[in-house]
């Protein structure tokens, strides 16, 4: 299927509610064509008619759930054949609450399907198409759990400091060749997230709970003013990039041919 709009087609995961619908309201606005993949058909249906008659944009649906192997090789399929792809925003995901102890591990290995594997497998084959088309943006929805493990589920999130990690090896890797990256952690979103993973959104204090429209302007603002993380409630950048000078600053002494005098583990 090709593509009207100058700027391409988004293809948009988890488009049925919450952050990515509210996406795919902001990219029909400024001009994109869309493709909607979720589980849910006739939400994305009702989604694509409202959006076409309010933007006069094209809007393609794709029904998927993404923790299934057949249904993402039809979406991988799509992004890798479809030239008119610009855009691949990797949203699609779900959490949930409570210790590894009490964990239902079938639910577990589900969650590490829609957030890891899918987002990986979607995000590489994005990242070849875009890099022989000349031209992409991929953004990844991570979450500020990644950098905070000790605050929630950690199986929840070590899925999106995988996010994370990929996002900021994917910078380095397709930037040369023009291919954009952003990953955007956001803090607690009003969503239907909270109800999905058990956690009630009664439970959180308003002053931390943003509204999703905030949140996806400030992604979007973060974009186009060419940030690779995005945080939309730190107020302050430098201290995200204080962060990472600490982290790099441990790099030279993470890997030597000797343990730390500390251990004292004696050398032969």
């Amino acid at each position: 299927m090709s593509s009207n709009s100058k700027l391409g087609r988004a293809l948009i995961t988890g488009a049925s509610s919450g952050i990515g619908a509210t996406y795919a309201q902001r990219l029909a606005s400024q001009g994109y064509d869309l493709l909607l993949v979720a589980r849910d058909q006739a939400r994305l249906a009702d989604l694509a008619e409202r959006l076409q008659g309010e933007y006069g944009i094209d809007v393609a649906v794709l029904p998927a759930d993404l923790t299934r192997r057949e249904d993402r090789a039809r979406v991988e399929s799509r992004l890798a054949e479809d030239a008119s792809i610009s855009l691949l925003l990797n949203n699609a995901g779900v959490a949930m609450n409570g210790t590894l102890v009490e964990s239902d591990l079938d639910r577990l290995e589900s969650m590490i399907e829609l957030n890891v594997v899918a987002v990986a497998r979607l995000a590489g084959v994005a990242a070849k198409a875009f890099t022989e088309r000349g031209r992409g943006t991929i953004i990844n929805v991570a979450s500020v759990l990644a950098l905070a493990p000790e605050m929630f589920n950690g199986a929840y999130s070590g899925t999106k400091a995988f996010v994370l990690n990929q996002s900021l090896s994917m910078h380095q890797e397709l930037s040369p060749a023009g291919i954009r990256v952003q990953v955007v952690l956001p803090g607690a979103t009003r969503t239907e997230i909270w109800d999905r993973s058990g956690t009630g959104i009664e439970n959180l204090p308003e002053a931390m709970l943003m509204e999703v429209g905030h949140m996806v302007d400030a992604a979007l603002a973060g974009l186009a003013q060419g940030e690779v993380v995005t945080i939309p409630a730190l107020p302050d950048a430098t201290d995200f990039d204080a962060f990472t000078q600490a982290r790099h600053k441990l790099g030279p002494n993470l890997s030597l041919r000797l343990p730390a005098e500390r251990y004292g583990v004696k050398a032969d």
